[in-house]
């Protein structure tokens, strides 16, 4: 007599990607998104040196990034600009969103394969992601 039920240590797969195929893209993520970040900042800094790699340093006064390099918005705009410093930021930028993508491709692979507990887990870590990197901090109020 053949036993239909399964294996209760296996986990269940219904239908979404298995664990091996997620560890293989969740990999190809983190990896490309180190190497396409390390190429743009790479690009940035050489575009920098080449405008800007006689100037002399004034250690007199200090000065703060440029406000339009402070936002996401402004960043885009200077490195389309091909601004050495505004690719240089969006190198940074691309490689702090690399572990996000991460985390939201974990959440949709655990959502194909229907695994209720990991999906909550990985939403509060996806929360805290986005949480901490926004600023936004609703308890200021108090």
């Amino acid at each position: 007599m053949a036993d239909n039920h399964h294996n209760n240590d296996q986990p269940q797969n219904h239908g979404g990607p298995t664990d091996e195929q997620v560890e293989t893209i969740l990999g190809n993520v983190l990896r490309t998104g180190v190497i396409v970040s390390a190429a743009v900042v790479m690009i940035g800094a050489l575009i920098y040196l080449s405008r800007h790699g006689t100037d002399l340093p004034d250690y007199q006064r200090f000065k703060g990034e440029p406000s339009d390099l402070r936002s996401v918005g402004g960043i885009l705009k200077d490195a389309l600009a091909i601004s050495g410093r505004g690719i240089i930021q969006l190198g940074l930028l691309l490689l702090i969103a690399t572990p996000v993508m991460r985390v939201l491709l974990s959440l949709i692979a655990f959502l194909r394969q229907r695994d209720k507990i990991y999906v909550v887990v990985t939403l509060i870590v996806f929360a805290i992601l986005i949480y901490s990197l926004t600023g936004y901090h609703p308890l200021d109020f108090f």
